[in-house]
């Protein structure tokens, strides 16, 4: 079996652009001081900078198997290059993720050249600074020169700071974070959150699950929410309409959840949204923007990737934040430092899956207590609120039961049953196909209505 650091070594030596858009005669392969590699060359058939940017990230698609996710673009001091940070995932080797940057530079006219530095993500934010020293050592784009330039311009990046590896206590993430930064109590479950030395806040991974406010089933919830089951967690619960845009659905949701922490609403100016390659059912959008959290520290600027997933049968859907603020006094220097952090971040999901199962069983249990401490009040009033509160009892298990459906879409896992053992199990979608191909008669796919309580939920 392949390890999470096999695969991301593999992956990143299988994603190193070797030779699918650099000139064979002229490319240059360079070994990071500090990990990683580096890849950079005559760009072949190219007349242009954004050619010669868009030629190097189809290879890198090319060879991973995965679109890069590409950040803003930016000049880099003292050159006429201009650079991007992207990430992608090694889907055929355990999910790896991969960090790098892309720098292309119009070295003689119609002639560009390109650099590809490239490292696992949960190293790249260490070894991205030794990286470019090497690169700029040996390669000039518009006058560099040694030492390696930092990063500015229109979209001014500044150099990335000095980073280290962290890990969540529990196993499931890591990414790399300045010196001097905390990470918050808070964190766990695949969620990073952590606070710079600046005032600086990161979210990675930070999950907001909603409810469809406009399908008549939540609505329902809603009205139960607001009555008997008002110190219920459906009284907590975030209900907002589906499908309402990734800008509003993001400012909308966040003061949402300010407000039930409370605290005033924040203040958004949004600057720019744009949609990102979506996976899947799952819908991306990058924004940028200032944010005042009203809270006397003033304006910050925010930089966001929002993703929102499909609906469950019972109008639920999550959504997931990967969000940055620095204070508009430190965002031009510190911008490079951001995407580097958000490059590096990386979730276990085989860990995540292992506490969500360990999590649900006394979860769903109180639940159905409280449920069960309400009907027995109401009963005491009315029958027909007693009846209400007996289908409220199997609308919760319905919910419970496409709310593992949900989570297991978003883990990459399927329930397959053993007709041979009368056994039912949940595994990784790509060990399912296998068993299921293998011998189509004793396992089978079993559909979220088929689940066993206790057992797949």
């Amino acid at each position: 079996m392949i390890t999470r650091a096999a695969a991301a070594a593999a992956l990143c030596l299988s994603c190193s652009l070797a030779g699918a858009a650099l000139a064979q005669d002229g490319l240059k392969t360079i070994r990071g001081p500090g990990g990683g590699k580096i890849v950079y060359g005559e760009v072949m058939g190219e007349s242009t900078d954004a050619g010669a940017m868009g030629a190097v990230l189809r290879s890198v698609h090319a060879q991973c198997g995965d679109r890069p996710e590409v950040g803003q673009l930016f000049q880099l001091r003292g050159t006429h290059s201009v650079a991007a940070f992207f990430t992608a995932t090694k889907h055929t080797q355990g999910d790896a993720k991969l960090a790098g940057m892309v720098i292309v530079a119009d070295v003689a006219p119609g002639h560009p050249e390109a650099a590809l530095l490239t490292d696992d993500a949960e190293r790249f934010g260490t070894s991205i600074n030794p990286m470019l020293k090497s690169l700029f050592a040996v390669w000039h784009p518009g006058g560099g020169g040694n030492g390696g330039p930092g990063a500015s311009g229109r979209h001014g990046s500044g150099r990335v700071m000095a980073m280290h590896p962290v890990s969540l206590p529990d196993g499931s993430a890591t990414a790399s974070l300045p010196d001097g930064w905390t990470m918050s109590p808070q964190s766990g479950g695949g969620t990073i959150i952590a606070e710079g030395t600046n005032g600086e806040s990161v979210l990675l991974g930070y999950p907001l699950l909603a409810m469809n406010a406009n399908d008549p089933r939540v609505q329902q919830t809603m009205r139960f929410a607001q009555g008997a089951g008002r110190n219920t967690s459906y009284a907590r619960a975030l209900y907002y309409p589906y499908g309402a845009g990734a800008a509003r659905t993001f400012v909308d949701l966040f003061q949402m959840t300010r407000q039930r922490s409370g605290l005033q609403p924040a203040s958004f100016q949004l600057a720019d949204v744009s949609p990102l390659p979506s996976r899947g059912m799952e819908q991306c959008a990058h924004l940028t923007g200032r944010v005042d959290a009203q809270d006397g520290k003033g304006q910050k600027e925010f930089n966001t990737v929002f993703c929102t997933g499909p609906l469950s049968p019972m109008g639920q859907y999550m959504n997931l934040a990967y969000h940055t603020a620095v204070p508009v006094a430190y965002a031009d220097k510190e911008r490079a430092t951001i995407g580097a952090i958000l490059a590096s971040f990386n979730v276990n999901e085989a860990v995540v899956a292992r506490e969500a199962g360990a999590l649900a069983a006394p979860a769903i249990a109180a639940i159905h207590e409280i449920g069960r401490q309400v009907e027995a009040r109401i009963a005491t009033t009315h029958a027909e609120e007693d009846a209400q509160e007996a289908s409220v009892e199997r609308h919760w298990d319905s919910e419970d039961r496409n709310a593992q459906g949900f989570s297991n879409y978003l883990l990459d896992q399927s329930v397959i049953q053993d007709n041979e053992n009368s056994a039912h199990g949940t595994v990784w979608n790509n060990e399912a196909a296998a068993l299921v191909k293998s011998d189509p008669q004793r396992f089978q796919y079993v559909d979220t209505p088929d689940y066993w309580k206790g057992v797949d939920y």
